[in-house]
């Protein structure tokens, strides 16, 4: 049976130099330790903060429950991530240097149930022939198992126009019911993939990235939702990471600024 190539993250150039040929052959790859234990720990103490947050603010019936949306402004531990130089070293290997974070959200399955994710999808709606426009990175916060609902995935379906159907699908993909807490999966966002279904009583928690190249829209106008105050406190790394290079001038004054004052610095793309 197919498998999907395991690596245990060091944050080297070359390893993600290594890690990106391997997405563009097979798709996807699992990133073992990507963080360790106690940091998932402290992200999933707060992610229960931001659901019970949420829940309080929108209701039993909001359609979003179990996913908290753009996690860098709910708290600094989300920011420290998103910051981790592993995974920025990654993704910049696979989409350039000027990459940016197109969604940043949880990915909670409620117990006994599944969710919007169970139908087979991708998570990019563009196919453009041998060239990678987003990729996916799902965070284990809690063990995947095939009780708890672990993603399924068939990682060599990024060149499929069309979803495969049940049948299909069933008979390709891989369940990732193996990936502990601090382990990853990396993958092509053009991936047919769907969430599985928890059989048991407790939520199985998950942090997911979608990263884009650095002419594309976000999700959220993240410099706007973060403010100038907080923006001002991050690194240019970080910066750079949440489209803050890549916002447009909002009139003729901005557009005409010398170019080490303007918001689009040059050579992002």
């Amino acid at each position: 049976m197919k498998q999907i190539t395991s690596i245990s993250t060091d944050g080297s150039e070359s390893q993600a130099a290594q890690i990106s040929e391997l997405i563009k052959k097979e798709g996807a790859v699992i990133l073992r330790n990507l963080i360790t234990k106690e940091n998932a720990e402290l992200i999933k103490e707060n992610l229960l903060r931001c659901l019970e947050e949420d829940n309080s603010k929108y209701g039993a019936d909001y359609i979003f429950s179990g996913m908290v949306h753009a996690l860098m402004n709910r708290g600094d531990v989300f920011i420290d991530l998103i910051g981790d130089k592993k995974i920025l070293s990654i993704f910049k290997a696979i989409l350039g240097h000027g990459c940016i974070v197109h969604a940043y959200n949880s990915s909670s399955m409620p117990p006994s149930l599944s969710n919007f994710s169970r139908s087979i999808h991708v998570d990019c709606p563009r196919l453009v022939p041998g060239y990678i426009t987003n990729m996916g990175l799902t965070i284990a916060i809690d063990n995947f198992t095939s009780e708890n609902g672990a993603m399924e995935i068939i990682p060599d379906s990024f060149g499929l126009i069309n979803p495969p159907d049940e049948e299909q699908f069933a008979k390709q993909k891989i369940d990732l019911d193996n990936l502990k807490v601090g382990d990853a999966i990396l993958f092509n966002a053009r991936c047919w993939h769907r969430g599985g279904i928890n059989k048991t009583d407790k939520w199985r928690h998950a942090v997911s990235m979608n990263i884009c190249r650095a002419y594309m829209r976000q999700q959220f106008d993240f410099p706007v939702l973060l403010g100038d105050k907080k923006m001002e406190t991050l690194s240019d790394d970080i910066k750079q990471f949440l489209g803050y290079f890549v916002r447009m001038p909002y009139n003729m004054d901005e557009f005409l600024l010398p170019k080490e004052k303007r918001k689009y610095k040059h050579g992002q793309e």
